[in-house]
Order: C-alpha cells, then structure tokens, then sequence
C-alpha cells in the first residue's frame, strides 16, 4: 500500500504541473483564444499582421455542410498564419452577400443560406479592418474563400488604403488565395486527369476535396458515393464530386497556403 506521503507529493506535483501549464501563454495564432495581455505581448514580440478570414454560409450540395465556407477560410488562414509567423487571426466573417431574398436568386433558393446586403458586409470589414489598426496591428488581410464577394473586398481594400494614407498601416487582399484555391486547383487537377465537368465550379469534386482535406466530418461522402450524379437542382454546378478523395485536396491546401504566404510576404516587405 502506498504511504500517505507519497499519496501526497504525487498529489502536489501534479497539481504544481497543472498551475504550470495554464500560466502558459497560449500558441494559438487565433486571437479568440488569447486575453487581451496576451495579444499585447504577442503584438509587442512582432505579430503585427491581422488576417480576417471571410468565409459564407451557404448550401454545397447534399453531400456537404452549409458551414463549408467557414471552416475552410478558418483552416487555411490559421496554416497561413503559422507559416508567416507574425500574423495572427480574426474570427470568421460568416454572413456574406448571397444574393436576393425576395425573390431568392442564386444559393438562396436553398434553405440555411445566409445572405446580407453589400454595404452592410463592406461596412463590417471596414470596421473590424479599423478596430485592429486601432489597436496596433499595421497590416490587415482579407483572406476571402468565396467567388461572389471578390469584389466587395476589393472595394474595402481600396476604401482603406484611402483613409490610411500616409499611416503606418496598409490592407491588402492576396489574389493569390482564390486564385490558387479556384482556378490554380482547378489547372491541377486536370493535370492529374479529372475532367472539368467532375472538378466542377461548386460543390464538386475540386470543393468536396479540398473539404475533406480541412474538415472531412463536414462531407457525407459515402452518401455521395453510392448515389447517383448530382446536378443544379441539387446545388451541385458543372460538377460530380463522387471521385473527391482527401489526397486530393491536401495537395490544393499545400498550394493555397505556399503561394498565399508568399503573396502576403512580398506585399508586406520593407514596411
């Protein structure tokens, strides 16, 4: 039988090993899991760059969740972040514009999509772009994973370099990012020998793929393999996401994250 002094030591130890590892300071690139000393610190030891991941709410088909988006832009701007190594994340910007309400156009015409108005999204990301330089970070990211508010981003952007002129802040959105997570994937997996009506535009194999490489509990891929080729009317565009495998999309979150870090490092350089 172990003696009661023993008990007791073992007891202390862990406890003191307990205390020990919350005073940490946390590692996370994401600024909700720091307190607001934290992120003093971590601005004062050189992380300077903020990125505002902007992801959407929206249907992809029967065969993946409505937070597809989300998850993705989270993913992939927190790998960014780690690669750069003085950036650190917002929290995702999950109402986008997605087209009218009444009548319902686009994505809308399927139930748990969220849309809002474009001045109301551009005024949110001014805001929160300001909030941050407020605080002290002196570049601000916009790291946009959906094709249809490219342009709004554009448009913040070019709404704050006017505001911040001859400030120690700038924003900037990479093109890099969309290019290499659309297009970019696209010319990659053709190379591979996938047909572009199984690459597809949305919801299908390029998008499933690059899902299950970030967040594979959001894909029923089963269910998407054993039925039938989807289409339009089930919210799958010019697409068949059946062959979609987790090695696929790894290669494209490899490319997104090494082109978008280089991107953002040479748009930062010297400032």
């Amino acid at each position: 039988m172990t003696h009661p002094f023993w008990r007791a030591l073992v007891a202390i130890l862990l406890l003191t090993c307990a205390h020990c590892a919350l005073a940490q300071t946390p590692r996370s690139v994401m600024l909700e899991d720091l307190t607001w000393t934290e992120l003093r610190d971590a601005q004062q030891a050189g992380k300077t760059t903020i990125i505002i991941p902007i992801g959407g709410t929206e249907q992809s088909g029967p065969g993946v969740a409505l937070g597809k988006h989300n998850a993705r832009a989270a993913f992939l701007a927190r790998r960014i972040a780690e690669r750069l190594g003085d950036a650190l994340v917002a929290p995702v910007v999950a109402y986008v514009p997605e087209g009218a309400i009444s009548p319902p156009q686009g994505h809308m015409k399927f139930p748990g999509t969220i849309t809002v108005p474009d001045a109301a999204f551009e005024a949110t990301l001014v805001s929160a772009a300001q909030s941050f330089a407020a605080h002290g970070f002196r570049n601000v990211v916009f790291l946009g994973d959906h094709g249809g508010y490219q342009n709004d981003l554009k448009r913040v952007v070019a709404q704050l370099d006017k505001a911040w002129a001859g400030k120690p802040v700038h924003a900037l959105v990479p093109a890099a990012y969309y290019q290499a997570s659309s297009d970019g994937y696209a010319a990659m997996l053709r190379k591979q020998g996938y047909r572009d009506d199984e690459i597809g535009m949305h919801a299908g194999l390029a998008d499933t793929s690059l899902q299950l490489a970030v967040a594979p509990q959001m894909v029923r891929l089963d269910a998407l393999r054993r039925g039938p080729k989807l289409g339009a009317a089930d919210g799958v565009f010019g697409g068949d996401p059946r062959r979609s495998s987790a090695a696929l999309g790894q290669a494209g979150v490899d490319a997104i994250v090494a082109r978008t870090v280089d991107a953002i490092r040479q748009a930062t350089a010297g400032r």
